[in-house]
């Protein structure tokens, strides 16, 4: 994202503490089951506590997507994204059918985003240099 755009500094402001209410909530989360071993609804909303937050910041990408006004930062935005989809979705395909065939051990469906935002990142990575040599 262009921080130098009014709707990337409005990304920035509300994606940092998306993000550090994500880093409580997974400390908080592992330290309470780690201390309480919960059980029942305690253990379901103490599982769910980190991916609220995650949530949190998929809605600030999508303000992000809705309020750049620049289209062709939102174009290589998107594009970036279908990159990082296809990575994920490539990926976790292939796991899966060697998961399946017991090559590999089982891998936490949370892994998905993260797949997605590595990819996405790579993505905007190749893009930026492309454009460094073109210019």
């Amino acid at each position: 994202m262009k921080a130098h755009t009014a709707a990337g500094r409005r990304y920035t402001r509300r994606f940092m503490p998306t993000m550090a209410a994500y880093v409580v909530a997974i400390l908080f989360a592992t330290w309470a089951m780690k201390t309480w071993h919960p059980t029942g609804a305690l253990l379901v909303a103490l599982s769910v506590l980190p991916a609220l937050p995650i949530i949190g910041v998929i809605a600030v990408i999508g303000l992000y997507l809705v309020e750049e006004t620049d289209e062709y930062l939102r174009t290589r935005i998107v594009q970036a994204m279908l990159v990082g989809l296809g990575f994920m979705l490539a990926f976790t395909s292939a796991w899966g059918f060697m998961e399946e065939g017991g090559v590999l051990p089982h891998m936490p469906a949370y892994f998905a985003f993260i797949l997605w935002c590595f990819g996405w990142g790579v993505a905007q990575c190749v893009q930026s240099f492309r454009d460094r040599r073109a210019a």
